[in-house]
């Protein structure tokens, strides 16, 4: 299967490399698109697979007939997965923004094809009403969504709560199991 792996500005991207390890152990064809703010927590160019940013999307002088990065990867993937997808990609993903590669590949996505979010963030930001608005809304836009809830744990900041990201093998597993 051809997965498309979004990775955000979340400290759980930490885990980034080991989700694309398991994933390609499950004989994935895999590519990643990260975040400019992905780079705060791991080394995007040094996953091993094709990475793509925003710088990616378009050439200093795009011409009509060039490639459109977003609606290619868009067409490509057989699954599009956000781990970890950060409060701020979701709240783009929940507005219909288009404010970078990420956002627009989410916006374009194919909505017969699944899409899986693992969410991760502080556990008041998972816990405050406005997070349960958001995903409702994109249960409502994206029919093959599946999320995989964080899990309790002491997070980055110290915090003790729900919000850490699922475990990259239960992340696999769940990729495993969509078609």
């Amino acid at each position: 299967m051809k997965v498309l792996l979004g990775i955000t500005g979340s400290v759980a991207t930490i885990k980034a490399p080991e989700l694309v390890a398991a994933l390609v152990a499950d004989g994935h064809e895999v590519q990643v698109v990260a975040t400019p703010h992905a780079w705060n927590f791991t080394r995007v160019n040094q996953l091993g697979v094709k990475t793509w940013e925003d710088k990616d999307e378009w050439p200093l002088e795009w011409q009509r007939g060039d490639p459109v990065p977003h609606i290619d990867l868009a067409d490509w993937a057989d699954v599009l997965v956000i781990a970890p997808l950060s409060a701020n990609l979701l709240a783009d993903m929940a507005l219909g923004r288009c404010d970078s590669m990420l956002s627009c590949i989410v916006r374009a996505w194919h909505r017969d094809r699944p899409m899986v979010i693992a969410p991760a963030m502080n556990t008041r930001m998972w816990e405050h009403p406005v997070t349960t608005r958001q995903l409702g809304q994109l249960r409502a836009d994206q029919p093959r969504l599946v999320v995989i809830d964080p899990i309790e744990k002491t997070l980055a900041c110290g915090t003790y709560g729900m919000g850490g990201m699922a475990d990259p093998a239960s992340i696999a597993a769940t990729v495993r199991s969509v078609r």
